[in-house]
C-alpha cells in the first residue's frame, strides 16, 4: 500500500498530487480572503521549517539538506494533519482564525558541532523565522500607506492579508517557545536545566503531544497568547 501512494507521477508521488488537487480545489471555491490567509500560513509555517534546517546546516547536520528539506517548494514541508485537515477543517467550519504548522525537518543533534548549544540555535531559528516575516508585514503596511495610500485604500484586501501575516507569523513565534516537548522551547529551555531536568523532559517527550492539548482545552495558551502575543501584535499594527 506505501508503494502504491509512494510511486510517482512526473515530479510528485500520488499522495503529493492529491493534497495539491485538495488545495486546487478550494482555489476555486474558496472566498478571496480565506484563499489568501490560507496562503499566508502555508508560507509562514514553510519558511519556520526552512529556518530550522538552515540553522542545522550551519551547525554542521546536512540531514535536512539530504532529504530535500532546504527548499520553500510547500509540498515537501506538508503535513497531512497540521497543513492539509486542520487548516480545511477550520475553513469548513467557518472559524475566522486559521491555524496549523508544517511537517518537522530532521535534525540529528548527533551531527552538530556543539550538540546542547546548537541545538538552542536550530530551536531559536524557526520563531524568530516568524517574528522576522510578522516585522515585514508590518513594515510593508506602514511604507505602503505612506508612498502609494490611495492604492493600498483601494485594495483593503491586501493590507487585511498583511495584517494577518503579523498576526498569524507571532502567534507561531509564540506557540513553539511554549518549554513542553517537542516545541521549539523545550530545545531552549534544555540547555540551561540540570542533568535530571533534561531526564524529564526527555521523559515526557513521547507525550507531548497530549500534554500540548490537555492545557490547550484548559485555556493555557490563550492566557499566554494574551499576555504575550497581543501585545506584540497591537506594537507592529
Amino acid at each position: 500500500m506505501n508503494q502504491k501512494f509512494n510511486r510517482r507521477f512526473g515530479q510528485y508521488s500520488l499522495i503529493e498530487w492529491v493534497i495539491i488537487g485538495i488545495f486546487l480545489y478550494f482555489f476555486l471555491v474558496l472566498e478571496q480572503m480565506m484563499l489568501g490567509r490560507l496562503i499566508v500560513l502555508l508560507i509562514s509555517v514553510v519558511i519556520h521549517e526552512v529556518a530550522h534546517g538552515v540553522a542545522a546546516l550551519w551547525c554542521g547536520d546536512e540531514t535536512a539538506k539530504y532529504q530535500g528539506r532546504l527548499t520553500l517548494n510547500p509540498i515537501r514541508h506538508i503535513d497531512p494533519v497540521g497543513s492539509v485537515f486542520l487548516p480545511m477543517l477550520l475553513v469548513v467550519s467557518g472559524s475566522p482564525f486559521l491555524f496549523g504548522w508544517a511537517k518537522p525537518v530532521p535534525v540529528n543533534i548527533n551531527q552538530l558541532h556543539h550538540p546542547v548549544n546548537d541545538m538552542v540555535k536550530v530551536a531559536l531559528a524557526g520563531p524568530l523565522s516568524n517574528i522576522t516575516l510578522a516585522i515585514m508585514c508590518s513594515s510593508i503596511i506602514k511604507l505602503s500607506l505612506a508612498i502609494i495610500p490611495d492604492v493600498m485604500l483601494q485594495m483593503p484586501f491586501i493590507i487585511e492579508l498583511l495584517k494577518y501575516g503579523i498576526i498569524i507569523n507571532i502567534v507561531l513565534a509564540v506557540f513553539n517557545m511554549v518549554p513542553i516537548p517537542p516545541m521549539d522551547g523545550s530545545r531552549v529551555l534544555y540547555r540551561f536545566l540540570p542533568l535530571s531536568g533534561r531526564a524529564f523532559l526527555d521523559k515526557i517527550e513521547p507525550y507531548g503531544f497530549f500534554i500540548i492539548i490537555l492545557l490547550a482545552f484548559f485555556g493555557l495558551f490563550s492566557i499566554i497568547l494574551q499576555i504575550i502575543s497581543v501585545p506584540l501584535i497591537q506594537l507592529l499594527l
